[in-house]
């Protein structure tokens, strides 16, 4: 039954994709659809993404068009409303607080990730984005409704898909030396964190 949810379900997944980039938003909404989204909205700023959801506070918002965002994905660096700042609005909405939030950016600065991933970031990639992280992505929101199916509305278990998995196992006991430092070295191996 799983397996013919996630052929439903994938075959409606809406991406909110904010870039201020006009050949980011291109490229991120050219492999999402490769990816098997039913629909990308691709908008340049924090601030039109936070009319299309309605966040806002004026009339005039573009809303949801009848599509139910599944997943954001937005730059950190952006004029105006950093993605960081995006993050923040999005998850102190009752409404939206569990879409889960991807934040992009071409530089690899810890802190920022730190601090994106402690307010509720999902994922924090590194550009360019390829096709496998997006995959992951659509995985990663697939695995959120079998879970929802299976379990009611449970939230969703992301953590072995984490980059901060690798931390989190560290801080569980181990059964042996062994498989401590084999835990340690598929964490150093990452591609990313």
């Amino acid at each position: 039954m799983g397996s013919d949810c996630s052929s439903v379900v994938a075959e409606e997944l809406h991406v909110l994709a904010v870039d201020d980039s006009l050949v980011d938003r291109k490229v991120i909404e050219r492999l999402l659809k490769i990816s098997s989204c039913k629909a990308v909205t691709a908008v340049e700023s924090g601030r039109r993404a936070l009319q299309y959801l309605g966040l806002d506070g004026e009339k005039s918002s573009v809303g949801f068009d009848g599509l139910k965002v599944n997943l954001i994905m937005t730059d950190y660096s952006m004029p105006g409303m950093t993605g960081y700042e995006l993050l923040k609005k999005i998850k102190s909405s009752s409404n939206l607080r569990e879409i889960p939030v991807v934040i992009m950016s071409s530089e690899k600065v810890l802190a920022r990730i730190d601090r994106c991933l402690e307010e509720g970031a999902q994922e924090f990639l590194v550009k360019p984005v390829n096709r496998s992280d997006v995959k992951r992505l659509r995985d990663i929101i697939l695995q959120g409704y079998e879970n929802d199916e299976n379990k009611g509305s449970q939230k969703r278990k992301l953590q072995d898909l984490s980059p901060t998995s690798c931390f989190a196992r560290d801080l569980t006991p181990l059964k042996s030396a062994s498989a401590s430092a084999s835990s340690q070295q598929s964490c150093l191996k990452r591609p990313r964190l």
